[in-house]
């Protein structure tokens, strides 16, 4: 946790030594179409990695089911 927030101290202290708004890169037209971009891969890549669980749970569940013979 401390090391998270070192580190995006570290990120703020190098993009304000090249004179790097963060403000003015997050309301630009270009940064939040980026941001967009970005959020719609990580929403499209959790629901891959949730179908993906979710067939394997169900292909558990279907090989640990009781076997029945003729009833």
């Amino acid at each position: 946790m401390i090391r998270t927030i070192i580190l995006i101290l570290v990120i703020v202290l190098v993009l304000s030594f090249f004179g790097i708004s963060i403000q003015s890169v997050v309301n630009s037209p270009t940064g939040q179409e980026n941001f967009g971009f970005l959020f719609d891969l990580v929403r499209e890549g959790w629901e891959v990695v949730k179908d993906s669980w979710d067939a394997f749970k169900d292909f558990l569940a279907s090989l640990f089911q009781p076997i029945t013979f003729g009833r």
